[in-house]
C-alpha cells in the first residue's frame, strides 16, 4: 500500500503526478505556469484529467539563472497553501533538494517531497520525517543540482541505482518518514546518458522487486529526444511508449506533463494486465 497525504493507492493502481512549474524558464513550457492563475488553472485541469498528485517545482532542473532558497520558497510555499485550500484531497508534492524549502512547503500543506537530486542535502529527509511527509528517493549518480552529465560511467547502472535509492529509502524511514510513503526513482537523465536511461527502463523489474513503489519521471526528457532524434515538443509519442513499457515492467507513479494522454496509456496497460476492467464491454454481447 502506498499512502500519500489523504490518499491510499493499491499495489496495481497507476498514479499520475502532474508537473506544475513555478519557473519562468522551464525547458518544456517556458514559464507558462509561472504566474499564479495559469498555474492554478493547470492544477484544476490536471486533477480533472486524472492526476492524483500535483508536483510543484520552483527551480528549473537544468543550468540557468541562480535561484536562492528564499526565492524558491517564494515561488512555491504560498502556491502550495492555495492548492491545499482549493483541492483538499489532492496529493501535493514539491520538487526540491533544499531542506529550507522542504520546511516551508511542508508547513504550507505539502504531502510529499520529490528529492530529484538524490539526497544532496541530507537534512531534507529529516524535514520530511519531522512532518510525516512522504519522500521520493532518486538516483542522480552523485551529480550536483542543476548540472548536466559529462562522460559519466557505471560498471552496472542498475546496481548503482538500487544501492543508492534503497539506502536513501531506509534512511528516510529511520528519520521518521512513514515506510508506506517512500518511493524510489531511477532518475532518468539525471547523472546518466541516454543509454543509461534506456537500460534503467528495461531493468525496472529489479527496482519493483525491492518492494518500494517506483516513480518514473520520463516526460519529454532528453533520453527520449535523443533516442528518436526529436526536439522537446515532438517527444510525446516516445514518452508514452516509454510509459507503457514502464507500467508493464512495474513502475507505479508517473511524473508527466500530458495527463490525459498518460491516463489512457496507463488504463490500457492495466486492463491488458488484468488489473482494471474495461470501461465498457459491449462487443459481441448484443
Amino acid at each position: 500500500m502506498l499512502r500519500l497525504g489523504r490518499r491510499e493507492f493499491g499495489e496495481h493502481e497507476p498514479v499520475i503526478m502532474a508537473i506544475v512549474n513555478r519557473t519562468p524558464d522551464s525547458f518544456y513550457d517556458q514559464g507558462a505556469t509561472f504566474a499564479d492563475e495559469p498555474a492554478l488553472t493547470r492544477v484544476e485541469r490536471a486533477v480533472a484529467e486524472g492526476a492524483a498528485i500535483i508536483d510543484v517545482g520552483g527551480v528549473k532542473a537544468g543550468p540557468g539563472e541562480e535561484v536562492s532558497a528564499e526565492e524558491e520558497v517564494r515561488r512555491t510555499a504560498g502556491f502550495v497553501a492555495e492548492v491545499r485550500r482549493r483541492f483538499p484531497e489532492v496529493v501535493i508534492s514539491v520538487d526540491t533538494w533544499r531542506h529550507e524549502v522542504g520546511e516551508a512547503v511542508c508547513a504550507s500543506g505539502a504531502d510529499l517531497i520529490n528529492d530529484a537530486w538524490g539526497g544532496v542535502d541530507p537534512r531534507l529527509a529529516e524535514v520530511a520525517g519531522r512532518y510525516g511527509a512522504g519522500i521520493v528517493c532518486t538516483h542522480a549518480g552523485g551529480a550536483r543540482p542543476r548540472t548536466r552529465p559529462h562522460r559519466v560511467a557505471y560498471e552496472d547502472v542498475m546496481a548503482d541505482i538500487l544501492r543508492v535509492t534503497t539506502a536513501l529509502a531506509e534512511r528516510a524511514v529511520s528519520l521518521g518518514v512513514p515506510r508506506e510513503s517512500v518511493l524510489i526513482d531511477p532518475g532518468h537523465d539525471f547523472g546518466k546518458n541516454t543509454r543509461h536511461s534506456l537500460e534503467a527502463t528495461r531493468r525496472l523489474p529489479e527496482m519493483a522487486a525491492t518492494g518500494w513503489p517506483v516513480l518514473v519521471s520520463l516526460s519529454n526528457k532528453d533520453f527520449v529526444g535523443e533516442t528518436l532524434d526529436r526536439p522537446v515538443k515532438e517527444r510525446l509519442l516516445g514518452t508514452l511508449a516509454t510509459t507503457a513499457v514502464s507500467a508493464w515492467l512495474g513502475a507505479q507513479v508517473y511524473r508527466v506533463h500530458e495527463v490525459a494522454e498518460t491516463r489512457q496509456i496507463l488504463d490500457m496497460v492495466a486492463s491488458i494486465a488484468g488489473w482494471r476492467e474495461p470501461a465498457v464491454a459491449r462487443r459481441g454481447l448484443a
